[in-house]
């Protein structure tokens, strides 16, 4: 997969995605990362890719012509056009469904805003969709884009060194994720659950499912909602609620 991102920084684009997972996934082709720089193609001597807002008001606005030609430029360097994705506030708040499509995409741009935001008019022309990692503001897109391509970069086949991490995630199901343990067995902060310890894959995987549904019942009940839970799940479940009622768990 090729993702393009048009930044007026560039190096933090490129030092965040190339550690961990996503340097890996680079390492290994999996992923092809570039940066552009709008104010590479400002047609000013100052390089200037800002404006005051039509209207009054505070900060500037980034300017149509530099994102234009920027986003032509990057376009222009494969053969095949990606979609254009534009990390703002006000977009559809990003989830792990959304994630999961755009991975399967060929291509991406990514499209981090500055100031007060893009001139309207180029996002309506030129841009394909927006998001939002929450209900908050960032000095710049840049952040939102570097989780977008971890993200992304984490469910391309090859990228995790253990093929089922990434179907294990929370949300990769719809249900937060069961909790982990590992050595020691018993510290003063606590006991490793027995079942873990028993080999029984059966036990062991039913324990794990009433843990995400309980865990997604207590953290983010939102995510039950609507879910069709199967007969197993619906048993599981309310064996949670009793045991938490109970102070069992």
């Amino acid at each position: 997969m090729r993702i393009d991102v048009l930044t007026l920084f560039p190096e933090f684009v490129q030092q965040s995605a190339a550690v961990g997972v996503v340097g890996r996934a680079q390492t290994r082709g999996l992923i092809e990362l570039r940066t552009w720089n709008p104010r590479d193609y400002a047609q000013d001597a100052y390089r200037r890719v800002d404006e005051r807002p039509y209207g009054g008001g505070p900060g500037m606005v980034m300017l149509i012509e530099p994102l234009r030609a920027a986003l032509a430029a990057a376009q222009a360097d494969a053969a095949q056009p990606g979609r254009v994705v534009y990390l703002s506030p006000q977009g559809v708040r990003l989830q792990q469904a959304h994630v999961a499509r755009l991975a399967r995409l060929p291509r991406l741009l990514l499209l981090c805003g500055r100031y007060e935001g893009v001139d309207e008019r180029f996002l309506a022309h030129e841009v394909d969709e927006e998001v939002s990692l929450g209900d908050f503001v960032l000095s710049g897109g840049e952040l939102a884009a570097a989780a977008l391509i971890d993200a992304i970069g984490r469910l391309q086949p090859g990228a995790l060194n253990h093929s089922e991490s990434a179907a294990q995630d929370s949300f990769a199901n719809g249900l937060l994720d069961y909790p982990h343990y590992t050595r020691p067995e018993r510290d003063a902060l606590g006991e490793v659950p027995p079942v873990l310890l028993s080999g029984d894959h059966a036990a062991i995987r039913r324990w794990r499912l009433k843990q995400a549904l309980g865990r997604t019942w207590l953290r983010r009940p939102d995510l039950l909602e609507g879910r069709a839970l199967s007969p197993e799940e619906r048993i599981l479940l309310d064996e949670f609620r009793r045991e938490h009622q109970n102070g069992l768990c």
